[in-house]
């Protein structure tokens, strides 16, 4: 493996692959090492059937594959072959890292970070970030052995955890929402003036968003609400148009997030960790609808924003068109309300946790 000389542009390995919850982060870390150290070499890791082999390249960054090591959460057949599998991918990852010269390896957690932390443990420095209160397997075992362990939110049970915030993107910590808003509509094809609902559940869309939204779009039209509803890619959407009426707009998926959120007054999604992050750092009211599986963390991670005034959380069975008509359909038309759940979510979260976690990498690089 490398070892970090004086005077030699330092290689920072990003483990953070499959979702883009997982992705993001990563992302955003590398743009901030590439601010601070512009001569650093950042290289991600990733396999074949992740959402990176979209995301990374495009982001400027080289991807190397590894073979995926799922972690099951139960005991099954498929838990007792894991030993080989991780085996294997562990012998592929340290070539990549000996290959690549990697200086300090950063993992994000997921199925991609666990060959990562192991191949890398000894070795190469290892920094854990983990966005979740709850830390999933492969954060936890590489948490044991890590050199730092960055964490979103407090309380977060991994050992020696530093309080950072989740890194996100310059182009959301930054974003002008009212001086975009004009570019934003248009881009979207959205009516200029209308208040706008944007509509989401995650990269690959959720059913039940998908039902409830459609389901109530003629009282959206009827309150004179625009839709702007990405419905994922594997997912279709077809909305009865309305005459006269702001258009109703669905889209599979949303590779501006940045104008998504500007053309936007008020949002309904997921509370991913990353999603609940973006969403507070650019003061936009929201309806969090928390994924209803795994160890209910998308609850926990809509509660602050919830507790501040700055959105309100429905759990998944209750959302139903009725409900939007009820909750969603109010909220959104009035103006005054809205202004004033947008201020709430000023000065929420971490806005500079990319560059404060790209610190603490570069000096476990050293």
């Amino acid at each position: 493996m490398s070892k970090a000389v004086e005077g030699r542009a330092p290689t920072v390995v990003v483990a953070g692959g499959g979702t883009a919850g997982h992705i993001e982060p990563a992302l955003a870390l590398a743009d901030a090492v590439r601010r601070l150290a512009p001569e650093a070499n950042v290289v991600a890791l990733g396999t074949r059937r992740g959402l990176e082999n979209e995301l990374v390249p495009a982001r400027g960054y080289p991807l190397e594959l590894i073979p995926p090591v799922p972690l099951p959460r139960k005991p099954t057949a498929e838990l007792f072959r894991l030993p080989l599998k991780v085996r294997d991918s562990v012998k592929q990852t340290r070539e990549v890292l000996e290959k690549v010269g990697a200086d300090v390896v950063v993992g994000f957690g997921g199925y991609v970070s666990l060959p990562a932390y192991l191949a890398a443990r000894g070795r190469v420095p290892i920094v854990v970030h983990e966005a979740n209160q709850s830390p999933g397997l492969a954060n936890r075992v590489g948490a044991r052995f890590a050199k730092r362990v960055a964490v979103a939110v407090p309380n977060t049970p991994l050992p020696n955890a530093e309080v950072v915030g989740i890194p996100l993107r310059r182009s959301i910590t930054s974003l002008d929402r009212a001086a975009l808003r004009a570019e934003a509509r248009k881009f979207f094809d959205l009516d200029p003036d209308a208040p706008t609902l944007l509509v989401f559940g995650g990269s690959q869309g959720a059913r039940s968003i998908n039902t409830a939204v459609s389901g109530a779009a003629k009282e959206l039209a009827d309150a004179g609400i625009g839709v702007l509803h990405a419905h994922g890619p594997k997912n279709t959407l077809v909305v009865q148009e309305f005459p006269g009426r702001p258009p109703y707009v669905p889209v599979p998926y949303l590779d501006r997030m940045d104008l998504a959120y500007a053309a936007a007054d008020v949002v309904l999604c997921r509370s991913g960790a990353m999603t609940a992050a973006e969403v507070s750092a650019v003061g936009l009211p929201a309806v969090f609808v928390p994924l209803p599986h795994g160890n209910g963390e998308q609850a926990t991670n809509a509660r602050p924003a919830v507790d501040a005034g700055a959105a309100l959380m429905v759990d998944d069975a209750d959302l139903t068109p009725a409900k939007v008509h009820e909750l969603v359909i109010p909220l959104v038309a009035d103006a005054g309300r809205v202004a004033k759940m947008s201020a709430a979510a000023v000065g929420m979260g971490h806005r500079e946790a990319d560059e404060v976690l790209a610190k603490i990498v570069l000096e476990a690089a050293k």
